[in-house]
């Protein structure tokens, strides 16, 4: 018997990557100074960061993290043996109060909070049913969980109901970002309730690119559409991004939310994030709650870059939130564009398949409170001489 070589395989693999231009390659940040940071010895201005309201570097999140270290640079074990500290307890109360929720569950991250979701919930017999474009982590739950999956064109609340109601017997998920993390568009949320109360399934929103930027006092895309969270049993909250931290939790309903903490192997089988990363978060959350003035600000930032590139003839796709993708079409055109960005002093992820459809190769323009006016309209002028450049 000849077996593969695992070796052979990973270098076949890898030399089709590299004809299809789909490499990817780590980049490394020596520092960052509010937007600007130093990338593999090049100084450039960052606009492919989550860092939506630009805590990641407030002072105050800083102090908080600084001001918790003394409790220990870990918490030495998983939250049900001995890992729940009072900086965890603290954080659940206080995000399940600032998102009006029952109870709140912290993870290491969102990717292990899905996981979680969706193989404690279902199972054999049952059926989770997603957004074609939905999060990687929701797609590999659902694979993981050993139920029926099935997929609906995006933002399709009808076929939805249509998937739904295809698969009659067992228990029902119907899942869906709240944000689309590559295109920046919001699900339809309210038709999606409608959609699980009449087909008797619950209804779970990933609002990873939400939170803090959409809705009254940051409380995300559910509550910007004006739904309860009777309305969402369960929702993702994560911390990495307009938080500004590291971690996620889900918010929802208490029995749910207990049969998580007593089954879900992601929750049960790892450590409890540092105490000192629960204190920092609690302080990212405390700022988003208040911060209108950063949202502002944001909003600001992202009717000017849409403004400009009306004036510039550049086709940004349909999008309200801070994630703006310049649609180009072929990979070669976006890896092009976005060295040529580089070359201007703006770093622009160039996103390829498999990260999004094939054909729909983009420059994801993501913007920040952080960002000056100035370095909006610096980033419309190099964007208008990349297109002329490369593809014109």
């Amino acid at each position: 018997m000849s077996r593969v070589l695992l070796t052979e395989r990973v270098l076949v693999a890898r030399a089709q990557r590299e004809a299809a231009h789909r490499r990817r390659h780590l980049r490394t940040v020596a520092w960052r100074d509010g937007m600007r940071c130093r990338v593999d010895g090049r100084d450039l201005l960052n606009f492919c960061s989550n860092d939506y309201l630009g805590l990641s570097q407030d002072p105050r999140v800083i102090a908080a993290l600084r001001d918790a270290a003394a409790e220990g640079a870990g918490a030495g074990a998983s939250h049900l043996v001995c890992g729940h500290g009072a900086q965890h307890a603290a954080l659940e109360s206080e995000l399940a109060e600032w998102l009006q929720a029952p109870r709140a569950l912290l993870f290491g991250s969102g990717y292990l909070a899905n996981l979680a979701v969706v193989q404690a919930l279902l199972g054999e017999g049952d059926v989770c049913v997603q957004d074609r474009l939905n999060h990687a982590s929701l797609i590999d739950a659902a694979r993981l969980a050993g139920c029926t999956f099935k997929r609906y064109p995006h933002a399709d609340a009808e076929g939805a109901a249509r998937q739904l109601a295809s698969h009659a017997p067992g228990a029902a998920l119907l899942a869906s970002d709240g944000v689309f993390s590559m295109d920046g568009d919001v699900a339809p949320l309210r038709e999606l309730v409608k959609v699980a109360h009449e087909q008797q399934a619950m209804l779970y929103i990933d609002d990873a690119h939400g939170i803090g930027v959409l809705g009254d006092a940051g409380r995300g895309s559910v509550a910007a559409a004006g739904l309860a969270s009777s309305d969402v049993p369960l929702r993702l909250v994560t911390f990495g991004k307009a938080l500004g931290s590291a971690g996620a939790a889900v918010v929802g309903d208490v029995d749910l939310i207990a049969h998580l903490a007593e089954t879900a192997r992601p929750y049960i089988y790892t450590t409890a994030m540092p105490p000192a990363q629960a204190a920092a978060t609690r302080e990212a959350v405390r700022i988003a709650r208040a911060g209108n003035d950063l949202r502002e600000r944001l909003r600001a930032n992202i009717e000017r870059l849409k403004e400009g590139a009306r004036r510039h003839g550049l086709a940004l796709m349909p999008s309200d939130t801070p994630i703006q993708p310049l649609l180009v079409g072929t990979d070669t055109h976006a890896l092009a564009m976005a060295a040529a960005l580089e070359d201007r002093g703006y770093w622009v992820a160039p996103i390829r398949p498999p990260t999004v459809p094939e054909g729909s190769a983009r420059l994801r323009i993501t913007l920040s409170a952080a960002h000056h006016a100035h370095q909006v309209d610096g980033l419309l002028d190099a964007l208008a001489q990349a297109r002329d450049a490369v593809i014109a």
